[in-house]
């Protein structure tokens, strides 16, 4: 039989201690998409539509794509913003109606004003409509939170399990699969969640996380398990159900599913203090780069906290400053959000030198404004890296050398750029003529996502604890929204009332 899909996608990564706020145009400048008109060079969140377009064309079905947005990582988005869009995908979805089923790429971690989980509430607006026996399945960031508003509305939740996020598209085949089984097999999913009262990140390259991934998999080819989620959550999200939280669904058996959550849940407790990455001090990480012997490869910093992928400026300038106070080269930073330094450098163009002044635009958690003298070594437009089989922008790029222009080993680079985006892979330094790897270190403004790429060629990665935007001190994160206990806020708080 040939069923009728309705797809479509709404999402955005909200820091609730960004300064930069999040409205329609951010959208538009990201990804705003209409009747599946993607282009060559789709973004993350698109491939999840591609793939379920691609699979239901293959069985002969036929696809109604709704609305396509979501937005750079930024502060809360505005009611006319999120009313806006979800109102949209909802007109999509009448005018499709009657459908089989609805399949959406959420993110998960979306705060509007007035709308604490406006993905669950996207999600509440669509079951109101098609009613409780049309299968409403999502695929999720797991950096999104696990509300159980997103649990009640929908018939099946599945979170990405690798960060860096790099198996988008293989969770969108599950989630297609198991709707598959519900519309032709009669399939009656049932999920449960358990809450770890955790914040943190939990990067999936490193142990145990590995072997947590690993596990999570081999429960999914056990008899009744269909899917088997951790939803890290967004520790700089302030609403009240922050917080890592398991998500498990079951063949109809709710028992299954909420002693399976329970189990796997008391196992991230359990291992909470090694699932952090080991973060250092900006101190630290440089110390540790200028005491190692001579090799081959660099070691790659990252920037943790001005990552524009936690809703950072991407500006911040606490590690350039440190770098030029303590005198040191052979170092270079990517990319640095500066959009006017990007201007200067082409109307000055390749080999000028004059001063510039650098980042720390968005107010104190960019850090103030370097003045420096700099020769521009390489320019580009449009400039891209690839991430996840995605292609994602970078905008116009400058490399600016502070120091001795002929010296890789004494000078400081800085890759400016003019979209607001982290690093994924060493294009955001190739790109622009910049070879990574002679470079003895390289500061990437990213938390994780740029292990996928750099790890290959790094001698070591060093997560630098810096300020900003995303601090890693989860335990003083500024929430005014969250009264749950929570670790490393309190140190037991399953012993909480």
């Amino acid at each position: 039989m040939a069923h009728k899909l309705f797809t479509a996608c709404l999402g955005t990564e909200t820091n609730s201690f960004s300064p930069i706020p999040t409205g329609l145009e951010l959208f538009s400048r990201t990804m705003l998409v209409r009747n599946g008109d993607h282009g060559e060079h789709p973004g993350l969140f698109a491939l999840p539509l591609i793939e379920w377009k691609r699979l239901a064309l293959e069985r002969g079905w036929t696809v109604a794509e709704g609305l396509a947005a979501f937005a750079t990582p930024a502060g809360t988005t505005t009611k006319p913003a999120y009313e806006a869009l979800r109102d949209e995908i909802l007109d999509d979805l009448d005018r499709a109606m009657p459908v089989d089923a609805v399949l959406l790429n959420l993110h998960g971690a979306m705060i509007a004003e007035g709308y604490f989980d406006a993905e669950g509430d996207l999600l509440r607006s669509i079951r109101d409509r098609i009613g409780p026996d049309i299968p409403l399945l999502a695929e999720l960031d797991l950096h999104g939170h696990q509300t159980q508003g997103k649990l009640d509305a929908a018939d099946v939740l599945i979170y990405y399990k690798e960060y860096p996020h790099i198996d988008a598209v293989k969770r969108s085949r599950e989630v297609f699969a198991i709707a598959v089984r519900m519309l032709e097999d009669g399939l009656r999913p049932t999920m449960a969640m358990h809450d770890c009262r955790m914040l943190g990140i939990y990067p999936t390259t490193r142990e145990p996380m590995i072997s947590f991934v690993k596990h999570m998999q081999a429960l999914e080819q056990e008899p009744g398990i269909l899917s088997v989620s951790l939803a890290h959550g967004f520790p700089w999200g302030d609403t009240p159900e922050v917080g890592t939280r398991v998500v498990v669904v079951t063949d109809n058996d709710q028992t299954l599913a909420q002693q399976t959550a329970n189990a796997l849940g008391k196992w991230v407790w359990d291992n909470r203090d090694e699932l952090l990455a080991p973060f250092v001090t900006p101190s630290a990480a440089v110390a540790k780069t200028l005491q190692a012997p001579p090799d081959n490869a660099p070691f790659v910093i990252a920037d943790t906290a001005d990552n524009t992928g936690i809703g950072a400026a991407g500006d911040s300038t606490f590690l350039l400053q440190a770098l030029i106070d303590r005198g040191v080269g052979g170092y270079a930073i990517s990319p640095l959000w500066d959009p006017g330094a990007v201007e200067l450098a082409f109307e000055a163009g390749l080999g000028a030198r004059l001063p510039m002044r650098i980042g720390g635009k968005l107010g104190p958690a960019s850090g103030a404004p370097v003045d420096t003298t700099v020769t521009v070594m390489g320019l580009k437009r449009n400039g891209k890296q690839a991430f996840g089989g995605a292609t994602v922008p970078l905008g116009d790029m400058a490399w600016l050398r502070i120091g001795d222009a002929s010296n890789d080993d004494s000078a400081i680079d800085v890759v400016c750029n003019t979209y607001r985006v982290q690093a994924f892979h060493p294009d955001c330094f190739t790109e622009v003529g910049l070879d990574p790897l002679k470079i003895k270190n390289l500061v990437v403004k990213s938390t994780q996502h740029f292990h996928a790429g750099f790890g290959p060629i790094a001698r070591d990665v060093i997560y630098a604890a810096t300020d900003g935007t995303g601090s890693m001190d989860y335990a003083n994160l500024p929430h005014e929204h969250v009264d749950a206990p929570l670790w490393p806020r309190v140190a037991d708080p399953h012993g909480e009332s």
